[in-house]
Protein backbone atom coordinates (compact mmCIF):
# COMPACT_ATOMS: atom_id res chain seq x y z
CA UNK A 1 0.00 0.00 0.00
CA UNK A 2 1.27 3.00 -0.88
CA UNK A 3 1.38 6.02 1.50
CA UNK A 4 -0.34 9.27 0.08
CA UNK A 5 1.68 12.27 0.05
CA UNK A 6 0.47 15.12 2.82
CA UNK A 7 -1.66 18.11 1.50
CA UNK A 8 0.30 20.62 -0.05
CA UNK A 9 -0.11 24.64 1.07
CA UNK A 10 -2.24 25.62 -1.90
CA UNK A 11 -4.62 22.25 -1.21
CA UNK A 12 -4.93 22.95 2.68
CA UNK A 13 -6.13 26.47 1.92
CA UNK A 14 -8.24 26.04 -0.61
CA UNK A 15 -9.77 23.71 1.61
CA UNK A 16 -10.27 26.10 4.26
CA UNK A 17 -11.75 28.52 1.81
CA UNK A 18 -14.16 26.26 1.19
CA UNK A 19 -15.06 25.46 4.44
CA UNK A 20 -15.54 29.42 4.88
CA UNK A 21 -17.58 29.44 2.23
CA UNK A 22 -19.85 26.63 3.85
CA UNK A 23 -20.14 28.87 6.65
CA UNK A 24 -20.48 31.87 5.59
CA UNK A 25 -23.59 30.60 4.08
CA UNK A 26 -25.01 28.76 6.95
CA UNK A 27 -24.15 32.29 8.89
CA UNK A 28 -25.98 34.24 6.52
CA UNK A 29 -28.99 31.67 6.67
CA UNK A 30 -29.04 32.86 10.09
CA UNK A 31 -28.71 36.48 9.90
CA UNK A 32 -25.51 36.45 12.13
CA UNK A 33 -24.13 39.76 10.02
CA UNK A 34 -20.99 38.46 10.18
CA UNK A 35 -18.96 38.74 6.73
CA UNK A 36 -16.20 35.93 6.04
CA UNK A 37 -12.99 37.98 7.68
CA UNK A 38 -15.34 38.16 11.07
CA UNK A 39 -16.41 34.53 10.53
CA UNK A 40 -12.59 33.54 9.91
CA UNK A 41 -11.67 35.17 13.56
CA UNK A 42 -14.39 33.55 14.92
CA UNK A 43 -13.24 29.81 13.99
CA UNK A 44 -9.63 31.01 14.59
CA UNK A 45 -10.94 31.55 17.85
CA UNK A 46 -12.92 28.39 18.38
CA UNK A 47 -9.87 26.33 16.88
CA UNK A 48 -7.09 27.88 19.61
CA UNK A 49 -9.62 27.10 22.53
CA UNK A 50 -11.75 29.99 23.32
CA UNK A 51 -15.51 28.65 24.16
CA UNK A 52 -17.78 29.28 21.26
CA UNK A 53 -20.59 30.01 23.13
CA UNK A 54 -18.84 32.91 25.64
CA UNK A 55 -17.72 34.25 21.99
CA UNK A 56 -21.59 34.55 20.76
CA UNK A 57 -21.99 36.37 24.02
CA UNK A 58 -19.28 38.49 23.36
CA UNK A 59 -20.57 39.61 20.27
CA UNK A 60 -23.96 39.77 20.81
CA UNK A 61 -22.48 42.32 23.77
CA UNK A 62 -20.55 44.37 21.49
CA UNK A 63 -23.16 45.13 19.27
CA UNK A 64 -25.71 46.25 21.98
CA UNK A 65 -22.99 48.44 22.82
CA UNK A 66 -21.92 49.76 19.49
CA UNK A 67 -24.87 49.55 17.10
CA UNK A 68 -23.71 49.92 13.85
CA UNK A 69 -25.51 52.34 11.83
CA UNK A 70 -25.55 51.80 8.20
CA UNK A 71 -27.19 54.83 6.84
CA UNK A 72 -24.74 57.49 8.85
CA UNK A 73 -21.72 55.16 7.88
CA UNK A 74 -22.78 55.30 4.26
CA UNK A 75 -23.40 58.91 4.18
CA UNK A 76 -19.94 59.22 5.96
CA UNK A 77 -18.10 57.20 3.50
CA UNK A 78 -19.41 59.06 0.85
CA UNK A 79 -18.68 62.44 2.16
CA UNK A 80 -15.20 61.63 2.97
CA UNK A 81 -14.47 60.24 -0.46
CA UNK A 82 -16.36 63.54 -1.81
CA UNK A 83 -13.64 65.51 0.44
CA UNK A 84 -10.86 63.72 -1.02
Amino acid sequence: MPSEAPPTQEAKRKAAREVIDILHEIATLLNTHLDRQQLSYCVSLIENGANPEALANVIRQLREEYPVQASSDEQAGSGATAAR
